[in-house]
């Protein structure tokens, strides 16, 4: 490896933040850093791929603790009774109620192996695969799109209130861990949703 040493500015250009968000890092000792006789910072290139690495990988595992607490305290919510409290349930009868607890389990467990993959390739045909099912399952139940989108809509919003909750009390600090949790689940459901609102309209043409 190189033991090419790297100012604090040059470190910046490699990793493509802003130098203060490096200086900011080694004083805290998320970075190795070496101090120069006069003071100033300075990085060795092989020691920083290193860094990267791990710290890749950590970023990885965190994101997988944060998916897998998320679906256990959403499975939990929903198995609570709040269905009952929705005016759109209410109207189903037994059968209908056990086929829309499902659509809450398929869409947790597709959402599950999406945020788990490194490629989200079949992502999209997924989503609409699950927003066709949770509109023909509307339409056999006589809901009409506002009632289907307000169903869909409380999974979603179980989900991502299980998602704040693990924010809260989680030890996983980084912002990028939960941008980009938060970024594909929002993507992910918009594709739901959207494909909700189209079927109705399809069939009702």
């Amino acid at each position: 490896m190189s033991s090419e040493w790297l100012s604090l500015s040059e470190m910046a250009e490699e990793l493509g933040v802003h130098p203060s968000t490096i200086r900011n890092w080694a004083d805290h000792g998320r970075i190795p850093v070496h101090r120069t006789p006069g003071g100033h910072r300075r990085f060795r290139r092989d020691e920083v791929m290193l860094w990267q690495q791990a710290d890749q990988a950590s970023t990885a595992s965190e994101a997988q603790l944060v998916i897998k607490n998320a679906l256990t305290r959403t499975r939990f919510q929903i198995s609570e009774g709040a269905l009952t409290n929705q005016s759109w349930y209410k109207k189903l009868d037994i059968d209908a109620r056990q086929q829309y607890r499902q659509s809450g389990r398929s869409l947790l467990q597709a959402l599950n192996a999406y945020l788990s993959s490194e490629s989200g390739s079949s992502a999209d045909a997924e989503a609409r695969a699950l927003g066709y099912e949770y509109a023909i399952r509307a339409r056999r139940y006589n809901l009409n799109i506002m009632e289907a989108t307000q169903a869909f809509l409380f999974f979603r919003s179980t989900l991502l209130d299980a998602m704040y909750g693990v924010y809260e009390a989680a030890s996983v600090q980084s912002p990028l861990v939960w941008s980009n949790l938060f970024r594909r689940i929002t993507a992910f459901t918009d594709s739901v949703m959207l494909t909700i609102m189209e079927t109705f309209t399809a069939f009702d043409r």
